[in-house]
């Protein structure tokens, strides 16, 4: 049985409307991250992750830890470990400038400050952003890097704040 024009006409619009809604779905924000540079890579961490992002205040060294813990901090009466992250990446640690911070992340009610070199955005995710990261030996044996988001200004790699806050090595990359 054929169909007249006016079902035809109607039958392409219900397809429009589905194609539309598939594709507002696909462009729909999923969460926000926080991105700074560690040197010349960028780096992210989710804003649910993130209580709040200070300047770097006097640090006061704890013996007996790791090298890449830098010490601890008072922040609003709660006393908060320091944690470099390029030491912790196995990176060389630089002296800290006029843009340096500390973003005090939390993981499971702890909460731990990270010194990063420079605070640079938050910015808006969508599902059509995101990228896993590869799992094969020698290519990601970054153990912090949750995924990689491909943005039209570059790949950015976004932490896994529980890995970060409860593993106990340092990587080198």
């Amino acid at each position: 049985m054929a169909m007249d024009f006016k079902e035809l006409l109607a039958k392409q619009a219900e397809m429009m409307k589905s194609t539309t809604e598939a594709k507002s779905e696909v462009e729909r924000e999923i969460t926000k991250v926080l991105t700074f540079s560690i040197g010349e890579q960028i780096y992210g961490i989710e804003i649910p992750n993130v209580v709040e992002i200070i300047g770097v205040p006097h640090i006061t060294t704890v013996p007996g830890v790791p090298d890449y813990i830098k010490g601890i901090i008072n922040v609003r009466s709660k006393v908060v470990p320091v944690v470099n992250i390029r030491s912790r990446f196995g990176k060389e640690e630089i002296p800290y400038n006029d843009r340096s911070s500390i973003s005090i992340v939390s993981s499971e009610d702890i909460q731990v400050g990270i010194i990063v070199d420079q605070i640079r955005d938050v910015i808006p995710v969508k599902e059509r952003h995101i990228a896993k990261s590869p799992d094969h030996i020698g290519v990601n044996n970054n153990k912090f890097i949750k995924y990689l988001l491909e943005m039209s200004d570059g790949i950015k790699l976004v932490l896994d704040v529980n890995k970060l806050v409860y593993e106990n090595e340092a990587v080198v990359d």
